[in-house]
């Protein structure tokens, strides 16, 4: 008898324990949480952080996440407004702002992924669809800044209606009027990446490098042209330069010519001796200047020549 009231004892005691322990919960300060009683929700959401209590076994605490949430969304393909397929990858910020209707439409994270994967593609698909690619991957109207003097060729950008950025706000504005009546609100939403689809990316590409090539082949011949002006000008210049120095040589060889002619005029004039000196040193140069070692002359006695060289 007294056995079977010792296993009562402990029995009642154990479910005590767990009636205390199960009938207290605690709300983080990142957390959200609302009561349910057989899977329907009762009472008010609990938003502040603490210690409350709960009728144990029969109850039930759906805690819900209170900071923002990440949505990252599918690269799909969508054409655009002008006919251009591209891959359009997205991702957006969300928040629980309201558990108890949460609960009811969504019941958890995993479901409201899914519910807002399903508004943002289908917003961003008719977003895309109503606008030009330009508009998608600009968001204002500027003027190119040229760096180099060949861009100065290129056509002016043209002006966009609407850009980017405000493509984003109506996206997010029309996906947050779907999502008005799940308790949750899209915070941001942003284009991650565009990019044309393989078919049209490889043909972009050929153009890229045949505009690029062209470019090149244009650089080329302006190199080559200025090439062949710069060799011109040397050659002018060094023309030029010869010309003059010839001119600078015959006037200081001809001043030289005069200055020995008149050294030798002097020298003739002033002595017999002087006059003899400078008749056989002309006649030596004139002779050095006819012959060579190969040269035979025949002189007659009455020859300048022959008087010189028999009677120096």
């Amino acid at each position: 008898m007294k056995r079977t009231v010792y296993i009562l004892l402990i029995v009642v005691t154990f479910i005590a324990m767990l009636a205390t322990f199960d009938s207290v919960y605690v709300v983080k300060e990142t957390e959200q949480a609302i009561l349910t009683q057989f899977g329907r929700p009762i009472g008010e959401p609990i938003t502040e952080p603490g210690i409350s209590m709960k009728m144990p076994f029969i109850q039930k605490v759906s805690y819900f996440d209170k900071r923002y949430l990440e949505w990252d969304g599918d690269a799909n393909q969508v054409p655009t407004k002008d006919k251009k397929f591209i891959f359009v990858d997205s991702y957006a910020r969300w928040q629980i702002v309201d558990p108890l209707q949460f609960f009811i439409r969504l019941n958890d994270e995993r479901g409201a992924q899914s519910r807002i994967s399903d508004i943002l593609d289908g917003e961003t698909r008719n977003a895309v669809a109503s606008h030009d690619l330009i508009e998608l991957v600009r968001s204002t109207n500027r003027t190119p800044e040229q760096t180099e003097e060949f861009l100065e060729e290129l056509d002016v950008l043209d002006d966009i209606a609407i850009g980017r950025d405000e493509i984003e706000k109506l996206v997010l504005q029309r996906a947050n009027q779907r999502t008005s009546d799940l308790g949750i609100r899209i915070l941001d939403f942003r284009f991650k990446r565009m990019n044309y689809v393989d078919e049209v990316r490889l043909s972009i590409n050929q153009r890229m490098i045949s505009e690029r090539n062209q470019i090149a082949d244009l650089f080329r011949s302006e190199g080559q042209g200025e090439a062949r002006r710069i060799e011109g000008d040397k050659e002018r210049e060094l023309a030029a330069i010869q010309s003059e120095a010839q001119r600078q040589a015959e006037e200081i060889r001809g001043r030289a010519d005069a200055e020995a002619t008149a050294i030798y005029a002097s020298a003739y004039n002033k002595s017999a001796t002087a006059r003899q000196l400078y008749s056989f040193i002309k006649g030596l140069e004139a002779l050095e200047a006819s012959m060579d070692k190969q040269t035979t002359i025949i002189l007659s006695t009455d020859s300048e020549l022959f008087k010189l060289l028999s009677n120096p």
